[in-house]
């Protein structure tokens, strides 16, 4: 039984096998690149700004410089939608505008008026929002393409892939210049370290330094341990963007002696941690936290959030 059914897989092997040699006009259409037609795309030539300032939205801008892949469809045209967030689902995409496309070293901009008109006003933008701009490009023959109905393969395909540069899209966060002082009574709003219950009040201080913001008042609360060293937090004036160096900032007890730091990229002031709004006194923060001060027992909170809200 075992040997008729081997010798009926070779001869139906054969027959697929014998099925595929077409000539003519018959030849099958994928042999070929030439069968296929041509698509396009843009590449990234460089970011302008990630940034929209909210406290001159009307003229802070953002966007990218891009060209049309050499071997592309000619592109005539760039359609750019926006959304807050992120999403592939284009019926939550707003369309900011089209930009003709003018050859090599094209660029796409958004101001934040321009958003705000989109988006229903500048009351519907606050800081702290990430948005993400879409663009559709529209070639000669009519053609359009997007993040929808390109090809990705699992995060290294043309969308997303790092190897192409192309340039489908382009994000940008709301943010604010740090203006001190900023000291005052804070509400929590989230505590995943759960020294605090959403709703109750802390104290932030100012400095010590210039651009700098206290939160030994915060962390650790006084009813569950002792400052070791003063939990600093040192903003970029320009963006509001929050680093938090390695800190052992607090003496829980039982082994739980904790240092935090923030779980960004590194940067000349610590580790990014998150944001200080001083233009709507609102702090958000991401630290890493664990028990590795002298005498810790080295239990990890991993990323732990807190945010605030000043009254």
């Amino acid at each position: 039984m075992k040997k008729l059914f081997y010798i009926l897989s070779i001869v139906c092997l054969i027959t697929v096998v014998n099925s595929c040699k077409k000539s003519g006009g018959d030849i099958n259409p994928l042999s070929s690149y030439k069968n296929f037609g041509i698509g396009s795309y843009l590449v990234l030539d460089s970011t302008i700004s990630q940034n929209l300032n909210y406290a001159s939205l009307a003229t802070s801008t953002v966007g990218v410089i891009v060209h049309q892949y050499p071997n592309g469809e000619a592109i005539t045209s760039i359609t750019v939608f926006v959304v807050p967030g992120s999403s592939y689902d284009t019926t939550q995409w707003k369309k900011v505008k089209t930009v003709n496309y003018a050859g090599p070293q094209t660029t796409i901009t958004v101001t934040g008026a321009e958003l705000a008109t989109v988006l229903g006003g500048t009351s519907a933008i606050q800081p702290g929002t990430i948005y993400t701009f879409y663009n559709r490009i529209t070639t000669k023959s009519g053609k359009t393409y997007d993040v929808n109905n390109t090809g990705n393969n699992s995060g290294s395909g043309l969308v997303t892939g790092f190897y192409y540069h192309s340039a489908f899209s382009f994000s940008a966060y709301v943010v604010c210049p740090f203006v001190a002082p900023i000291a005052g009574t804070y509400k929590v709003l989230r505590d995943d370290w759960a020294d605090w219950n959403p709703g109750n009040l802390v104290q932030v201080t100012d400095g010590p330094g210039p651009n700098q913001v206290n939160l030994s008042q915060v962390y650790p609360n006084p009813a569950y341990g002792t400052v070791v060293k003063p939990l600093i937090v040192y903003v970029d004036p320009a963006t509001g963007t929050a680093s938090i160096p390695k800190t052992n900032f607090g003496n829980y007890g039982g082994g739980y002696n904790m240092t935090a730091v923030g779980t960004g990229a590194k940067n000349a002031s610590g580790y990014v941690a998150g944001y200080v709004f001083s233009c709507t006194g609102y702090i958000t923060l991401t630290m890493k936290l664990k028990a590795d001060g002298p005498g810790g027992n080295g239990y990890d909170a991993g990323p732990t959030k807190l945010i605030l809200q000043k009254q």
